[in-house]
């Protein structure tokens, strides 16, 4: 089989300033739904803080945000949002109160960077974003406190000596709720890690605060023990000509559940963001990202790949990009990418893009599921690599472009560790 056989791609990367069909207003489309519309009336949402304007439930730009829980219904796994959730193994994190105790947090950082544990009615929460789903508002409303994580203005943390990192160490299967706040403050320049481990049933929510011209590096790693439930909603605002890495890294737990939504306060902003998986049997990874591009002359890339084996492994990546109308020049492109090392592991890949305007620079997305390319093994083993090695090497080359993205040794070295663990783990 080649990779045209074993690639499907729906791609429309452009470097175009109009696409055709579409002007300055975004595409011609009909007037609001009327109620009478199968797109009106009851299909359309609202905005909790705001009134709606009748965007059907398919559409990001109409998704419901709130801080409180009653505002969401009930969830019944029919939701386009959970339909490809477990419901049962979120062990109540939708329904029961969160009251247990929440992951342990220990730090190690730069002198120049603060650290804090503040209460809800701190005025810095809430600043960089509101839920949008059921979880998420269920452990806003539960938390007590939150850590706060502060870089100063002007910062230099490139140096591995600089990197600021969170250890989060899961207090019990009690379901509980977590709060975590990042904040880069103007001209810096930092790496923070969150480091997950230990046994939890945990609703987390992590805010994510660049300031104007900072550059940030936000990882974010799920290296839970077995039997673990991990719910975390990642939202991200970045300022003016500010660039933000943010890199998912799941590798433990039985269900995890990351949705990183990125939204742009000014312009030249720059996000990318990466995202590493390997489920083996039983596991289920679920990563929906969300990228909001509302101003004009902002740039995002997204490319996430993954690896299962063994019975049940499953994978789900839903990536939706929304261009609003006054975007314009925007640069986007979100690429998925999974990799199934044996029979019984499945991968739900959906990209999904929104344009409301004909003014940008480019647009995209790419999706590709498939098995081992035979080519490539044929190469390794005609040169004298036996087919187990030549297995390895195919997976360790095609996970390390997302681990090469970190730029901290230490960590990147930790993480090809964990591959190697998870390929002699599965047999491969």
């Amino acid at each position: 089989m080649t990779n045209a056989e074993l690639t499907k791609e729906t791609s429309a990367a452009s470097n175009i300033r109009r696409i055709a069909g579409m002007d300055e207003e975004g595409e011609q489309l009909s007037e609001i739904n009327p109620v009478s519309s199968p797109l009106g009336g009851a299909a359309a949402k609202s905005h909790s803080h705001g009134a709606g304007a009748g965007i059907p439930d398919s559409s990001r730009a109409g998704r419901l945000t709130s801080y409180q829980v009653a505002d969401f219904p009930a969830i019944t796994g029919r939701e386009e949002d959970w339909r490809f959730t477990p419901l049962k193994r979120l062990r109540g994190l939708d329904r029961l109160a969160l009251d247990g105790a929440a992951p342990t947090v220990e730090v190690l950082k730069p002198d120049a960077v603060t650290i804090e544990t503040v209460g809800r009615e701190d005025a810095r929460i809430g600043s960089a974003g509101i839920p949008d789903d059921r979880v998420s508002a269920a452990a806003w409303g539960a938390f007590a406190e939150a850590t706060v994580i502060t870089v100063p203005a002007n910062f230099d943390g490139r140096s591995e000596e600089q990197v600021t990192t969170v250890t989060l160490t899961g207090a019990g299967h009690a379901p509980a709720a977590s709060h975590v706040f990042v904040h880069a403050k103007a001209n810096s320049d930092a790496v923070v890690v969150l480091d997950h481990r230990g046994s939890a049933v945990v609703s987390e929510n992590v805010e994510i605060l660049v300031a104007d011209g900072a550059r940030l590096t936000v990882v974010s790693i799920q290296d839970w023990a077995d039997g673990t439930t991990h719910a975390s909603s990642q939202q991200m605002k970045i300022g003016r000509d500010a660039k933000l890495k943010h890199v998912v890294v799941n590798l433990g737990g039985d269900l995890v559940r990351i949705n990183p939504s990125a939204r742009f306060a000014g312009t030249g902003g720059d996000v990318e963001m990466y995202g590493l998986y390997f489920a083996d049997a039983g596991q289920h990874f679920e990563q929906r990202i969300f990228v909001d591009h509302s101003v004009p002359n902002c740039k995002s890339r997204v490319t996430y790949k993954g690896a299962l084996q063994g019975k049940d492994a499953h994978s789900v990546w839903v990536g939706d990009v929304l261009i609003r109308k006054e975007a314009e020049g925007t640069d986007t492109y979100e690429m998925n990418r999974n990799l199934i090392l044996t029979q019984g592991a499945r991968a739900d890949s959906v990209p999904n893009l929104e344009i409301e305007t004909g003014l940008i620079e480019g647009a995209g997305h790419a999706s590709a599921t498939g098995r081992f390319d035979d080519e490539q093994l044929f190469y390794l083993q005609a040169r004298g690599i036996p087919e187990d090695v030549a297995r390895r090497l195919v997976v360790r080359g095609f996970l390390n472009e997302i681990i090469q993205q970190i730029k901290v040794p230490a960590l990147e070295e930790r993480l090809r560790d964990a591959v190697e663990h998870e390929l002699k783990a599965g047999s491969l």
